[in-house]
């Protein structure tokens, strides 16, 4: 059995992502007004739309989509880093 280098198979099974290029994240926590202020302060000057989405059934939880243009990889992978680093954000998917 032929063996697969582990780097070869991450490349494989990457999509191919030309930059720049719009991007959606879907941020689940607490309080609309904390990650309001949460995107405010990461995304900084750059245009962006943050729409409600969804409330649970308790209304303990809301889901807000976050969209935007990525410059890079980087800044794409950055921003799934450290929106949930807030503690009132429980899913940034």
């Amino acid at each position: 059995m032929k063996k697969i280098p582990m780097q070869s198979i991450d490349q494989a099974c990457r999509p191919k992502i030309d930059y720049p290029c719009p991007w959606q994240y879907k941020i689940i926590g607490e309080s609309a007004m904390a990650i309001t202020k949460l995107v405010a302060d990461q995304v900084h000057e750059q245009h962006y739309t943050l729409t409600r989405s969804n409330v649970s059934s308790s209304g303990r939880y809301i889901s807000m989509s976050l969209e935007l243009v990525v410059h890079s990889e980087e800044r794409r992978l950055e921003l799934y880093r450290v929106l949930p680093e807030d503690p009132t954000v429980r899913v940034v998917l």
